[in-house]
């Protein structure tokens, strides 16, 4: 089979480093370890080139064709497209046979959002039940090309977890920078199993993202991050993914969840070589959502679109000149508890490249919206509900259309945050805002579509009726596809 692809094993070859940044484009050899550009601070892409590559119908069928493959590159949803990766045949690949997530029909997300459809495309199951795992079998297996024998992240909780197992699976050591008692312990229980030395420092993501960078001066150690720009190598197949699941079809919107940004960054990057390469004739249409408490590039978004013409910049310098950290991120969606994402920059280029927005949302209708997820079946994580509550919002202000092709990116499993599900549906989950004008009751969140426990005799007649009681509640709400929410 691979003998098959003349492209396969050329990669390495034929790609570079380059500064992100338009007026600097700096090159620099694969071998290199850098993050940011040694010449004016700016982040890196990894650019492959095109010359030697395949026709866009070989590649499909070359990718289909590995489906059936035994090679355990073939089992993953991102060495299985390594034609557009940075590396050689040889490559001394770690891989826990990630991506390949389903993407599910969610009608009842559909209904909630006032959409004809909707889609999720579920990165909460990979290995360790996020998106990250994309991009760090990428990320570690070029720590291993460059002989490093030492990785380290900063994380709020999934990144840990990822690079935990990745760098067990490498033989590789591992230190985790994480902010303490603001992960969840599903997530510090995986980086702990995994054998990761876990570090907890005091302070918020952005503080051990401060510390991590300075940690990976040391050349014996490899940061994997998504300032690393192999790490978003491995996530933008998800693209590739995505579009062979829709038989080649290009949705008219994607929509994912905000933090370090490094998401939407790679999401925008592949989609872009999708088109470059004629493998979709038109980009989706990519919007970032974030949590309000979190959210400085909606902010700047929101800067941009109030900017008038007599302040003299474009709207574009005008986003660029607002960017302004949170100093005291605060939500309870913790994977994206972050008030400095590094890929701000990247993410923006990427929303303008599709015409996307960038939206905030509240943490009650985060909650809401991820029950609602909930009820279609498919758990997730609450920062993965920001796309669905954007997505409703985005539609009532009139950006999403009720009979366009959406797709919404889920980043985390369910039981990333179990305590938060069940405080939650107990009416006991309560915001972390300690503002002195607020009491406890102003800072709890609703349960608009709470199903809390019922205690009940352990009878036949008891049970039975408390059967008959919720058969009632359903159809009254009409399977909750005809509640009008708050």
């Amino acid at each position: 089979m691979n003998q098959s692809v003349p492209a396969e094993g050329t990669a390495a070859a034929r790609a570079s480093q380059r500064c992100a940044e338009p007026e600097c484009g700096a090159q620099y050899r694969l071998d290199e370890r850098l993050y940011v550009c040694p010449r004016c601070g700016g982040l890196l892409d990894v650019e492959i080139e095109r010359e030697g590559l395949s026709r866009a119908d070989e590649l499909r069928a070359v990718w289909r064709a590995r489906l059936s493959s035994f090679d355990a590159r073939d089992h993953s949803g991102v060495w299985r497209y390594r034609e557009l990766l940075p590396f050689d045949r040889d490559a001394p690949v770690v891989t826990l046979a990630e991506g390949n997530t389903p993407l599910y029909d969610a009608p009842r997300s559909a209904r909630y959002c006032r959409l004809d459809a909707l889609k999720l495309k579920h990165q909460g199951c990979n290995p360790t039940g996020s998106f990250k795992d994309t991009g760090m079998t990428t990320a570690v297996t070029q720590g291993l090309v460059l002989g490093v024998r030492t990785v380290v992240c900063a994380s709020t909780g999934n990144t840990a977890a990822s690079l935990a197992a990745y760098a067990a699976r490498a033989s590789l050591l591992c230190a985790i920078l994480v902010p303490r008692g603001q992960v969840s312990h599903a997530k510090l229980a995986q980086s702990l199993d995994y054998g990761a030395r876990v570090l907890e420092l005091e302070g918020n993501f952005d503080d051990a993202m401060r510390a991590v960078r300075e940690l990976a001066e040391d050349e014996a150690i490899y940061l994997v991050n998504s300032i690393n720009p192999f790490r978003i190598e491995g996530q933008k197949t998800v693209a590739f993914e995505l579009t062979e699941q829709l038989a080649w079809g290009v949705p008219d919107h994607v929509v994912v969840p905000g933090g370090n940004l490094g998401n939407s960054s790679a999401l925008g990057k592949g989609f872009k070589e999708l088109l470059d390469l004629g493998l979709i004739d038109r980009l989706p249409r990519l919007s970032v959502v974030q949590a309000e408490g979190a959210a400085p590039f909606a902010r700047m978004f929101a800067r941009g679109d109030r900017a008038t013409p007599d302040e003299g910049l474009a709207p574009d310098e005008v986003l660029e000149d607002s960017f302004r950290p949170v100093e005291r991120p605060q939500t309870l969606a913790t994977a994206i508890k972050i008030g400095a994402p590094v890929s701000w920059k990247k993410a923006l280029r990427a929303v303008r490249w599709t015409g996307g927005r960038v939206q905030s949302v509240s943490e009650q209708e985060i909650a809401d919206a991820k029950a609602i997820i909930g009820r279609d079946g498919i758990g997730c994580e609450p920062a993965s509900a920001t796309t669905v509550a954007g997505i409703k919002r985005l539609v009532a202000g009139g950006f999403i259309r009720p009979d366009e092709s959406v797709v919404a990116v889920l980043t985390g499993h369910v039981l990333k945050d179990a305590d938060y599900v069940i405080n939650y549906h107990r009416e006991t989950l309560h915001t972390r805002d300690r503002s002195p004008d607020k009491t406890k009751e102003e800072r709890r969140i609703k349960g608009t579509f709470a199903n809390s426990p019922v205690r009940v005799k352990a009878t036949r007649g008891a049970i039975l009726e408390q059967l008959s009681r919720a058969g009632h509640e359903e159809f009254s709400a009409g399977g909750l596809d005809c509640v009008d929410e708050a």
